[in-house]
C-alpha cells in the first residue's frame, strides 16, 4: 500500500516520540522498539510504501548523525592516559578478535567481508551499561571502553579499506584516505591547539548556552564538511561522519551539555529514522527457512565467540578471568555499527539481502543478551 508523504510523516513522527515511553515499559532499548516498529509496517507484515524520497534520505541523514554522535563518545583523555603496555594489550585483543573472526568467517563458508562485521561491537550499548552498573570509572571498566573504542574505529576503517580493494582491485586508489586522514590530523592538532590557548573562546563558541546554539550549528558544519571531504575522496560518508564527533570530542573537555543538544536532534527525530527505516527493509520471509535460521544460528554463536574468545587472555595481563567473561559478554552486544556495516555490504554486493536480515536479527538479539548476561556475570562474581 503506497501512503502520501504528509500521512507517513504523521505514523513516523508519532512512532518516534511515543516508542521510547512503550519500550522502557517492556524493557527493551528503544532503537529495537523502533526497528520492531519497522518491521511491522514494512515489507514483512503491512508493506507500507513512502511517497516521494524523503524518508530514505531522512535516514541516510539520521544514520550519519548516529556516527557522529558515535565519534562524540570516544574519550580521548581515557586513551592517553594508558601506557605503553595497556596500548598494546589492545591491540592484541582486537588482532585476535580479527583472527577469531576469520575462523568464523571460513566455518559459515561467507564473504571475507563477515569477518569484519562479526569484529564490530556497540560503544553506544557498552558505555551506558557501565555506566548504570557504576564501573565506567574503575579499571575494568576503562579496560572495556576502549576495547569497544578500538572495535568501532578499526572495523570502520577496515570497512572502508576492504571497499576500495574489492571495488578497485590494488592500485594507488588505495592511497586516497590520505587527505582525509592528514586532513583530519591537521584539524584536530589546529582545533585542540587554538582551544588550549583559547579557552573561553572556545567555551563561548560551542559550549555556550546564548548564540542561538552556535555550538550545534558549528558541530553540524563539521559533520557536513567531512562528510564531503570523504565523498571528494571516494570514501564510505559514514567515516567522515565518525572523524567529524572524534574532533569535538578530542578539542572539548566538557562536552556533556553539546552532546546533549546535539542527542535532541539525532535520538529525538533523525536516529529512529534510521532504525524504522531498517525495520522496513527487514523481511521476515528471508529468515524463515530452516537453513537461514541454523544459519542465524550459527551466526550468533559466532558473534559471541568473537568477543569471549579474546578476552580469556585477560590473566595474562594481570587481570582476573571473571573480568574475562563480563567484558566477552559485553563486548558481544551490537547494534548500529553491525547494522551499518550490513547495509554497506548489501550496497556494495557483498553480502546478500538474507544475510543482511540475519545480521539484523542478530543485533536485536545480541543488544538485549549481551548486557543481560553482563549484569548476570556481574551479580554472580560479586558475590
Amino acid at each position: 500500500m503506497i501512503i502520501t508523504q504528509d500521512f507517513a510523516l504523521l505514523i513516523i513522527s508519532l512512532a518516534a516520540a511515543f516508542l521510547p515511553g512503550l519500550s522502557r515499559r517492556v524493557g527493551l532499548p528503544s532503537l529495537v522498539a523502533e526497528i520492531l516498529f519497522g518491521v511491522l509496517i514494512g515489507k514483512s507484515v503491512l508493506n507500507l510504501q513512502m511517497e516521494g524520497d524523503w524518508f530514505p534520505f531522512l535516514a541516510e541523514l539520521g544514520f550519519l548523525v548516529l556516527m557522529f554522535q558515535a565519534g562524540m563518545e570516544i574519550d580521548f583523555k581515557l586513551l592517553r592516559g594508558q601506557g605503553r603496555k595497556a596500548l598494546w594489550f589492545h591491540i592484541i585483543l582486537f588482532g585476535l578478535t580479527l583472527l577469531v573472526a576469520w575462523g568464523c568467517t571460513v566455518v559459515l563458508a561467507e564473504n571475507s567481508f563477515m569477518l569484519l562485521i562479526l569484529s564490530t561491537t556497540s560503544l553506544g550499548l557498552v558505555m551506558p551499561v557501565l555506566k548504570e552498573s557504576g564501573a565506567q570509572s574503575t579499571t575494568f571498566g576503562q579496560t572495556v571502553l576502549i576495547a569497544a573504542t578500538f572495535a568501532d574505529f578499526l572495523t570502520l576503517l577496515g570497512i572502508t579499506f576492504y571497499v576500495l580493494l574489492k571495488v578497485n582491485g590494488i592500485g594507488l586508489h588505495l592511497l586516497t584516505p590520505l587527505p582525509l586522514f592528514i586532513g583530519f590530523a591537521f584539524i584536530l592538532w589546529a582545533a585542540r591547539l587554538w582551544a588550549w590557548w583559547n579557552p573561553e573562546k572556545a567555551e563561548k563558541l560551542l559550549l555556550t548556552e546564548t548564540l542561538q546554539e552556535q555550538g550545534v550549528r558549528v558541530s553540524l558544519a563539521l559533520l557536513f564538511l567531512f562528510i564531503c571531504l570523504s565523498e571528494a575522496a571516494h570514501l564510505e560518508p559514514v567515516l567522515g561522519a565518525f572523524m567529524g564527533g572524534c574532533i569535538i570530542s578530542f578539542v572539548l573537555r566538557k562536552k556533556d551539555n553539546l552532546e546533549s543538544k546535539i542527542s535532541v536532534i539525532g535520538f529525538g527525530f533523525l536516529i529512529p529514522m534510521f532504525f524504522i527505516h531498517v525495520g522496513m527493509g527487514f523481511d521476515v520471509n528471508n529468515i524463515l527457512s530452516g537453513d537461514r535460521l541454523l544459519f542465524t544460528l550459527a551466526l550468533f554463536a559466532a558473534s559471541v565467540l568473537v568477543k569471549f574468545l579474546p578476552c580469556m587472555t585477560f590473566p595474562l595481563w594481570g587481570m582476573k578471568l571473571s573480568d574475562g567473561f563480563k567484558a566477552g559478554a559485553l563486548l558481544s552486544s551490537r547494534l548500529s555499527l553491525i547494522i551499518a556495516a550490513a547495509a554497506i555490504g548489501l550496497k556494495e554486493g557483498f553480502i546478500t539481502e538474507p544475510t543482511k536480515d540475519s545480521i539484523v536479527l542478530l543485533a536485536l538479539v545480541t543488544c538485549m543478551t549481551g548486557p543481560i548476561a553482563f549484569r548476570f556475570l556481574s551479580a554472580k562474581f560479586s558475590r
